[in-house]
């Protein structure tokens, strides 16, 4: 792990007092919101989601600053410290929260790497509030550095920014982890941008990400996009670096959420849920962010169609559908709010009684205890993505199975597919094999279920979060000490067309 934070004189531009830093987080949300405190006033509390949880121990254990955007428009927040971490906000002005996160980060870059599931919008004002704000953090990471010092960046929001700081900060060593998919290079090709986000995201000396499909599908865009030799998992950049481009799929701390799922009161909490939703044989649960990438329409079909044929029915069989709220500003999520409540309107309309509906649906964010009662709660967990990175919430479920029953019904779009392949794997497109997954799954004898979560558990604990973060810094490392040099052409050597394929 990166060792505690240099002493001496911070940077110009740093913190006062509080660095430089030997390890520096940059992603583009802070780890903590901003809520009204039980006296009326504010205060910061832990974000929930993947990238916190995963993230807030190590930072906890390197004495390190995690630089980013409190998740309000205007002035950053002077640096503090909370939840045991030392932070430093990047401010966005109003109108580059609509270009840069809402326009050129999630109606550009979200759509196009989730396959063109919905169609991606190009517009060069916004790839301009894109550069103008990777920028901001690129200097900002610069600023509070130690020198050599280990800087790690997150995510589609911010890939110039491993560019942007090996530009200004030779000594460091950069990290940059892809947290969503990397798309076959015939669909990042449509973005006008390619080559600059190429050459960006090269300025890291390692580049991670959740599926050997990503990487694989990143080493041609370097060679078509960009011009590049690569070699292996290896990108032979501009400036003659080695840069190593592999997969670290990212995990949970397992050990801590089956804790709190071990807990007495959140093992009474799922019972009175269980009872509150009238005892139901079956409780089959689906938790997500309201994305158009999660496949909650496919699901809802699905039940529905096993539902019209009187294969599951009410009281017997209970859906519960977490749907937490995302990106409301953003028009086609508003319209995918619409039509998932027509959709659970209609079946419950159909197969519905007073009081026993056949689908308790929740747009609403529980905090962790709440959600580890209801993954005790569900006999069966639906995870329909049609492209995910990885999906956590499906290793929250198992990691809460300490009885090692439940059946975890999992999409091979996401990333969770290649480690759990103990789970009923499904094809989300194909409503009719869904539907047959589900029914197996929700029928099969604890003999079975057992062996498929004690092999799926085993790989939860094994394969943490902290195994993650062990596993990319250890290799960052290597990468950086190792590959970080200059590779001088031979003779008669030529850079490749900027289209060409070469391996």
């Amino acid at each position: 792990m990166p060792n505690r934070r240099s002493a001496g004189t911070p940077p110009s531009g740093a913190a006062d007092g509080a660095g430089p830093f030997d390890f520096v987080v940059v992603a583009n949300r802070l780890p903590v919101d901003q809520v009204e405190s039980s006296d009326g006033g504010t205060e910061w509390r832990a974000s929930p989601g993947g990238l916190v949880s995963a993230l807030a121990p190590i930072m906890r254990q390197s004495d390190g600053v995690w630089i980013g955007w409190s998740g309000s428009p205007g002035p950053a927040p002077e640096p503090f410290d909370s939840e045991g971490m030392h932070l430093i906000g990047v401010e966005l002005a109003p109108e580059e929260v609509r270009d840069y996160y809402e326009g050129f980060s999630n109606a550009t870059l979200w759509p196009l790497y989730h396959d063109v599931i919905a169609a991606p919008e190009f517009h060069r004002s916004w790839w301009e509030a894109y550069v103008a704000v990777n920028r901001r953090f690129a200097d900002t990471a610069a600023a509070n550095a130690a020198k050599n010092a280990t800087v790690w960046v997150h995510d589609y929001q911010l890939q110039l920014v491993p560019g942007m700081l090996r530009q200004t900060r030779a000594d460091l060593r950069i990290g940059f982890f892809n947290h969503i998919p990397f798309p076959g290079y015939e669909i990042f090709a449509q973005l006008p941008w390619r080559r600059q986000v190429v050459e960006g995201l090269l300025g890291a000396d390692l580049i991670g990400f959740q599926r050997r499909a990503d990487a694989t599908n990143f080493l041609r865009a370097s060679r078509r996009a960009a011009g590049l030799s690569t070699r292996g998992s290896e990108v032979n950049a501009a400036d003659g670096r080695r840069v190593r481009a592999a997969a670290f799929p990212i995990s949970i701390d397992s050990a801590g959420f089956a804790e709190v799922a071990a807990q007495p009161h959140v093992q009474a909490r799922s019972k009175e849920i269980r009872e509150a939703l009238g005892n139901p044989k079956q409780v089959l649960l689906g938790v997500d962010r309201l994305d158009y990438t999660k496949g909650i329409l496919h699901r809802l079909k699905a039940y529905g169609e096993i539902l019209d044929d009187g294969e599951l029915a009410p009281p017997d069989t209970v859906l519960v559908l977490v749907a937490s709220p995302s990106r409301e500003r953003v028009e086609q999520y508003r319209m995918l709010r619409d039509e998932v409540e027509v959709t659970v309107g209609r079946i419950n309309g159909d197969h519905g009684s007073v009081g026993q509906p056949p689908i308790h649906y929740l747009h609403q964010s529980y905090p962790k205890e709440e959600m580890a009662a209801l993954y005790l709660a569900a006999d069966v967990m639906l995870v329909t993505s049609l492209r995910d990175g990885m999906n956590l919430v499906a290793k929250e479920y198992v990691a809460s199975r300490q009885d090692e029953t439940g059946a975890l019904v999992l999409s091979e779009f996401t990333g969770a597919a290649d480690e759990l392949t103990s789970a009923f794997q499904i094809n989300p497109h194909d409503i009719e094999g869904l539907k047959q997954t589900i029914l197996r799954a929700s029928t099969a004898n604890q003999a079975e279920l057992r062996r498929r979560m004690r092999a799926m558990r085993r790989r939860v604990f094994e394969h943490d979060v902290a195994h993650w973060a062990r596993t990319f810094l250890r290799t960052l490392e290597d990468s950086a000490d190792h590959r970080h040099r200059r590779r001088e052409p031979g003779p008669g050597h030529t850079r490749p067309s900027p289209e060409s394929e070469q391996h």
